[in-house]
């Protein structure tokens, strides 16, 4: 696969706003292997496999069971692995990454503000968005995992 343009080097001024947009998510106040779960699963779904490599790193660096992460793709079926936070992140992520399905439901955003209440609801919601945001730059710039 050939690698295509840099978006940093041909749009400067929007990559520097990712940018922006990553460090105010990385400051938000969930939890860091919370963060790297939403990056994981929504690169899962959207098929970019340089963030799926990269966040699954940093997953391990965090110190994340890898078990734990060879079962986020199909969480659903292992209830047993993924307490009940992890498990409305990971919907909340599925359901915002595939918004033409359905949207955010209303159970899975009721449970996100029992859980989480409204202030780290918001910035779940902004994580899955900005990861959503560089898997489209990743994918459709072809960017090849680092291995």
């Amino acid at each position: 696969m050939e690698a295509r343009f840099l978006m940093g080097k041909v749009q400067p001024a929007a990559y520097k706003a990712m940018w922006a947009l990553d460090a105010y998510v990385q400051e938000a106040a969930v939890d860091k292997l919370h963060k790297e779960l939403i990056k994981i699963r929504a690169s899962q779904i959207n098929g970019c496999a340089y963030c799926v490599n990269h966040h699954t790193a940093d997953a391990l660096r965090l110190g994340e069971d890898p078990k734990k992460l060879y079962l986020v793709s199909v969480w659903k079926e292992a209830p047993n692995v993924f307490d009940e936070k992890e498990q409305t992140i990971l919907a909340m992520t599925e359901e915002i990454t595939l918004i033409h399905q359905h949207g955010l439901s209303e159970e899975v955003y009721t449970k996100a503000l029992e859980l989480f209440g409204q202030e780290m609801t918001a910035q779940i919601m902004m994580i899955i968005i900005t990861i959503n945001a560089w898997n489209r730059i990743g994918v459709g710039l072809k960017m090849e995992p680092k291995v």
